[in-house]
C-alpha cells in the first residue's frame, strides 16, 4: 500500500511547518526554555484538525535534537495505562544519543468521557513529577472536565490554515509528483478542505495519484461522488456477506479512512439490535481504532490493512441474527456537534481577539481569564457593561453572546443607546 502523502510530505524541521508561525514559535520557546522548576511544565496545543499541531512537535523536537515519546490519549484511556506508559517515560532517561526528550500526549479529547477522569488525573500527576517537557494536543480543550488540566498548561492556539497557504503546499506536492495542474484546481481542493491541510493533501492524493494531469472537472466529480461513496461503502458493510468484497470496497474508497470509521461506528446500532452482535461489532471497530493509534504513534503503516479489515468485514460479519433492510444512514454525531457549535466558537474567537487587543493579551487569555469576569459584570451591572462594550468595541452579536440571556442583553443595549 502506497505511503500516504500526508506522511510522505510532512515537515521534517520547523522552517517547513506552514500556517501557524506564532504558535510554532511559542512551542519552540517553551521547549528551549523548559526547566524542572518552572510553573507550568506542560504546553497544550489546541485547534481544529489538520492544522499541524502534532507535526510541529516532531519538527521542533528535531531542530532541538530531542527524542519524542508519543502516546495517543484515546488509546491509553485510564489511570493505570497512562501511568504505565507516559508516567514511566517522564522520569526515565533517554536511550538515544540526543540532548533530551519531550513527552507528547496526543488527542487529549480522547479522555473527555466520564470513564476517563482517572486518565486526566494521571496526566496531571505526570506533569507535576516529570523530568521532561510535556506537550498535549486537543481539538477542543475547553470541556469542563479539562478545567483542572488547563491550570498546569501553557495554552497555544493553532488556527485553520489559510487557503493560499494550502494551495502553495499542494502546488509543491504536485511538482514533486509530476502532476500538471492549474491554480484554480488547487484552489478548489483547498476551499473544500476548509482550513484542514491534512484533508486537502488526502483529497489531492485521492484525485491525483498515478495521474499526469488534474482538471477542475476531476475535483467537481470527486466532490459530488464523495458523499455517494460513503453511502455505497456503508451499504456494502451492512448488507454484504462476502468478506473480501467488503474489504475491497472500503480499501478503494476515496473517503478518508478515519472519517469512514466514524460513519461505520455511528451506524452500527442502526443496523444491529441483538446484544451479542452489537458487542462483537463494537469490539471490531474498537480494535481497528487501536491499530490506527499504533500507526500514528509508531508510524507502522503496514498495519493499515488490519484497520480496513476490522472496521469493514469485522463489523459486517458480526451480524448473524439481524436481517438487513432499508435504514437511513446517520451522519456522525461529533461532526454535527462541531457544526452546531461553530457560530459560538467563532464568536468566542472574536471576543478573545478584541479583549486581547485592548489588554495586551492573547485571544486565548481573553476568553479564558477575562471573559468569565465580563459575564458576571454583564449580569450584575448593565450600565458598567455598556461602558465595557464601548471600550472593547463589541458588536451586538458579541454582546448578546456575553450577556447569556435576552433580558440582560436588552438592558445593556438600552444603556448603550441612552
Amino acid at each position: 500500500m502506497s505511503l500516504p502523502w500526508t506522511e510522505k510530505y510532512k515537515p521534517l524541521k520547523t522552517s517547513q511547518v506552514v500556517g501557524n508561525d506564532q504558535a510554532v514559535s511559542q512551542l519552540l520557546n517553551f521547549l528551549k526554555g523548559w526547566r524542572r522548576d518552572r510553573d507550568k511544565k506542560a504546553i497544550l496545543l489546541h485547534g481544529p484538525p489538520g492544522n499541524g499541531k502534532t507535526v510541529s512537535v516532531y519538527a521542533v523536537a528535531k531542530d532541538l535534537d530531542l527524542e519524542v515519546v508519543e502516546v495517543n490519549a484515546s488509546d491509553k484511556r485510564n489511570l493505570e495505562m497512562v501511568q504505565r506508559t507516559v508516567g514511566s517515560a517522564s522520569t526515565m532517561s533517554t536511550l538515544f544519543p540526543v540532548k533530551g526528550k519531550v513527552l507528547l500526549i496526543d488527542e487529549v479529547d480522547g479522555l473527555s468521557g466520564s470513564e476517563d477522569r482517572g486518565g486526566v488525573g494521571a496526566i496531571i500527576s505526570v506533569i507535576r513529577n516529570t523530568e521532561y517537557p510535556v506537550v498535549l494536543t486537543a481539538n477542543n480543550p475547553w470541556d469542563l472536565k479539562f478545567s483542572s488540566l488547563r491550570q498546569y498548561c501553557e495554552m497555544v492556539s493553532f488556527n485553520k490554515i489559510r487557503t493560499p497557504t494550502i494551495v502553495k503546499v499542494l502546488r509543491r506536492i504536485c511538482d514533486q509528483e509530476g502532476i500538471r495542474v492549474e491554480e484554480q484546481v488547487l484552489e478548489a481542493i483547498a476551499n473544500n478542505a476548509e482550513g484542514d491541510l491534512r484533508a486537502a493533501i488526502n483529497d489531492l492524493q485521492a484525485l491525483g495519484q498515478n495521474k499526469a494531469e488534474l482538471t477542475l472537472e476531476d475535483v467537481e466529480v470527486y466532490s459530488r461522488d464523495k458523499m455517494k461513496s460513503i453511502f455505497e461503502v456503508l451499504a456494502k458493510i451492512f448488507k454484504e456477506s462476502n468478506a473480501r468484497a467488503i474489504v475491497d470496497e472500503v480499501s478503494s474508497t476515496d473517503v478518508d479512512y478515519e472519517m469512514m470509521m466514524h460513519w461505520i461506528n455511528e451506524n452500527i446500532s442502526q443496523h444491529m439490535s441483538d446484544a451479542k452482535e452489537l458487542s462483537e461489532a463494537y469490539n471490531m471497530i474498537s480494535r481497528a481504532d487501536v491499530f490506527l493509534g499504533r500507526i500514528k504513534n509508531r508510524q507502522h503503516w503496514g498495519l493499515l490493512s488490519y484497520v480496513f479489515e476490522l472496521m469493514s468485514a469485522g463489523v459486517s460479519l458480526s451480524r448473524t441474527v439481524s436481517r438487513p433492510g432499508y435504514v437511513k444512514y446517520q451522519f456522525p454525531t461529533w461532526i454535527r456537534n462541531l457544526s452546531r457549535t461553530k457560530s459560538i466558537r467563532d464568536k468566542l474567537s472574536l471576543i478573545g481577539n478584541k479583549i486581547g487587543a485592548k489588554c495586551h493579551a492573547s485571544s486565548l487569555e481573553g476568553v479564558e481569564y477575562y471573559l468569565p469576569y465580563l459575564k458576571v459584570i454583564f449580569q450584575a451591572d448593565p450600565k458598567r457593561a455598556a461602558k465595557i462594550c464601548r471600550f472593547f468595541e463589541f458588536e451586538e452579536e458579541l454582546i448578546e453572546e456575553i450577556s447569556g440571556d435576552k433580558k440582560t442583553y436588552n438592558k445593556i443595549m438600552k444603556e448603550l443607546k441612552s
